[in-house]
């Protein structure tokens, strides 16, 4: 059961270190909106990622025949949303330089359910916890075990991104800065749409 959940603990941070297109979303919300927003967002990504390691787990090879002819449906998904967060994201920051209060606030619950079906979309994500289930073969109450594993790595990793993100936020809260640091994450969340379009 140790070794299981170990290599769940492997596992969540294989998947979450590499800061990709959640990651940079995850920061920026978190530098814009606080703690306890980026908090909610980076459970989201953190419980989506317990998710695909409970559903690798369970479902295995299966699962991998069954995903591969949506592959790339969900691919171009993922892209057209987040170029449509790139584009709200800068929408959101113009409007708040020319002084109009922003139309949607961003809370808890909204940042957890956005991140958490963002993260839903990648089908790379379950590919890689159903290679590492098939690899290792988990016995009896090792399952349960490797996805607590995955889910708390996961979690400590996307809360570490929000507390750096928010320290961003709170050194960066001159209306330039803040409209810079919102473009800049537009940016690169665009460049990695396109990315995982041309993938």
């Amino acid at each position: 059961m140790t070794s299981a959940f170990l290599a769940g603990v492997v596992a969540g941070y294989g998947i979450a270190v590499p800061v990709g297109a959640i990651g940079v979303l995850l920061v920026g919300l978190a530098a814009r909106a606080g703690v306890r927003v980026g908090a909610a967002a980076a459970l989201g990504v953190a419980v989506a990622d317990g998710v695909y390691a409970l559903v690798a787990v369970a479902g295995g090879a299966a699962l991998a025949a069954a995903l591969a002819p949506v592959a790339g449906p969900l691919r171009y998904a993922a892209a057209v949303v987040l170029l449509a967060l790139a584009a709200h994201t800068v929408a959101g920051a113009l409007r708040r330089r020319s002084g109009a209060p922003p139309r949607v606030a961003a809370t808890p619950a909204r940042a957890f359910l956005a991140l958490f079906g963002l993260t839903l979309l990648n089908p790379a994500t379950v590919l890689y916890f159903v290679a590492l289930v098939l690899g290792r073969a988990p016995g009896s109450g090792g399952g349960a075990a490797f996805v607590a594993g995955a889910f708390l790595a996961s979690a400590s990793w996307q809360l570490l991104l929000a507390a750096g993100g928010s320290l961003v936020g709170r050194a960066l809260t001159g209306p330039r800065a803040r409209l810079a640091t919102a473009l800049v994450s537009a940016a690169v969340v665009a460049a990695l749409a396109v990315a995982v379009l041309v993938a």
